[in-house]
């Protein structure tokens, strides 16, 4: 069973408008200043390994692109590929799972809406990057820590795709 706060926050959600925060708090402070400390933007774990080996297959690539939608975290510019690496949790890995699991939390209308509005903030960031002309992959964390060469042999294919031919997160290869 859903929540009053959850249940205003979903509805706003399908009518397309950004969800309010309004009223909805974390667990606490100290909470919050720790998530945060720990939910790093840039330089996380898996960027550096898939730099790595992107590196190892001889690929070159600007980071962090704060002039492009959404700050890709690799840019390969004269191809015009834009890669972002993102977490699990933050990003909605197997969302419908993964919302019923923080549904059954603490604080589930917080954590619930904040999670959904990532992914949605991730679509619209996808969608600005292919009107500019872009090619965008989205690679998962966990994908990339397990098998970056694989996720670097994929960043490298997709460099010699038509940018017509993009694709959002891919589960497997």
């Amino acid at each position: 069973m859903q929540s009053k706060g959850l249940q205003t926050i979903t509805s706003v959600m399908r009518m397309g408008k950004a969800p309010s925060y309004k009223g909805l708090t974390p667990a606490s402070g100290r909470a919050t200043r720790a998530a945060r400390a720990a939910s790093r933007k840039s330089g996380t774990r898996c960027e550096a390994v898939l730099r790595g080996a992107l590196r190892r297959l001889g690929l070159r690539f600007a980071l962090n692109a704060q002039s492009l939608p959404g700050c890709p975290d690799i840019v390969f510019r004269r191809e015009r590929l834009a890669v972002f690496c993102d977490g699990d949790f933050w990003h909605g890995r197997n969302l419908e799972a993964r919302l019923l699991k923080l549904e059954d939390g603490h604080n589930p209308a917080y954590w619930v809406a904040k999670v959904k509005a990532n992914a949605a903030r991730d679509r619209r960031h996808t969608r600005a990057l292919r009107k500019l002309g872009w090619s965008v992959l989205r690679c998962w964390e966990t994908d990339i820590l397990e098998n970056p060469a694989r996720v670097a042999s994929r960043v490298g294919r997709a460099r010699l795709r038509p940018r017509s031919h993009t694709s959002p997160h891919q589960e497997q290869e």
